[in-house]
């Protein structure tokens, strides 16, 4: 079995993975970096254009509109949804009757489609038909918030949406870790006296390091992945007020038809949640240096 072993029979056995990763992946990025430097339209010839579209890019209100709003589902699910998920993982972790039923309960949502958690959600807070509303006005308050389709309300609606979708999956994780910390630890830290306060701050929470950091990387990967909550509960509206990235670029790609525009958008969407995810993994190795 030595022959395994050589670099060049492992190179000959993961060349279909390559392949395949290569096709899928690689050339797509390629293929999109290329047409962002063009002025396709999908349909005609094919012009080079240079940094024209990146230059449009920097003078496109609804573009820094669409990053305002990736920005602030992303510091939303941050500093809400992971803190959350870990405090619902160490409270359904013990010894509570029923939470077996609460964590099927509090993931399910993790498991339906997106696009109809949005349409869902436009039951509960669309401002003419909602129940938020309904509510609202059912106790003597007139007013009538814009939660979705408003200028202002619309991008904290979207991420509270998707933090209650996703804080079962981040709850899932959390609580694996915890049921994989060594019990004689926490045993002997509680002969030592510590109390449930600290045991979950000086011993749970550092050695659940890494797991924090894998729950870090997909809330930041999954932000940037926004796309069917946006367009079920408001479609980018109105005036592509509540576009994030990700809707955005496509709209110019197949509804206005800026192919080469489109991609620009895909490259720096591309680009930025890269920035996002090599910050994320460059904290966390730096966090796992200090402690």
């Amino acid at each position: 079995m030595n022959w395994l072993t050589t670099r060049r029979h492992f190179t000959l056995m993961i060349a279909p993975a390559l392949l395949v990763y290569s096709v899928y992946m690689i050339y797509p990025i390629l293929y999109s970096l290329y047409y962002s430097f063009t002025d396709y339209d999908g349909v005609g010839a094919t012009a080079f254009s240079g940094l024209d579209n990146y230059r449009t890019m920097a003078q496109d209100p609804s573009f820094w509109t669409s990053l305002r709003n990736t920005g602030i589902i992303l510091g939303i699910a941050l500093f809400l949804l992971i803190p959350l998920g870990f405090l619902l993982a160490v409270l359904l972790s013990g010894r509570i009757r029923g939470s077996g039923a609460l964590r099927a309960l509090v993931f399910a949502p993790a498991i339906v489609a997106p696009i109809l958690v949005g349409l869902i959600w436009i039951f509960i807070l669309d401002p003419e038909i909602g129940l938020v509303n309904a509510f609202l006005l059912a106790i003597g308050v007139p007013a009538h918030p814009q939660w979705i389709g408003g200028p202002t309300l619309s991008p904290y609606s979207m991420a509270f949406v998707y933090l209650w979708q996703q804080i079962g999956f981040v709850l899932t994780i959390f609580y694996a870790g915890l049921r994989m910390l060594p019990r004689d630890v926490l045993e002997a830290s509680s002969l030592d006296g510590a109390s449930r306060w600290q045991q979950l701050r000086y011993v749970q929470i550092p050695m659940l390091r890494e797991t924090f950091g894998i729950v870090t990387a997909l809330v930041v990967t999954g932000v940037f992945k926004v796309f069917e909550l946006v367009y079920a509960l408001t479609g980018g509206g109105p005036v592509h007020l509540s576009e994030v990235l990700v809707s955005y670029m496509y709209h110019i790609t197949f509804t206005t038809q800026q192919y080469g525009y489109g991609m620009a958008l895909a490259v720096v969407v591309f680009v930025v949640g890269g920035l996002a995810s090599a910050a994320t993994f460059l904290g966390n190795r730096r966090r796992e240096k200090h402690s």
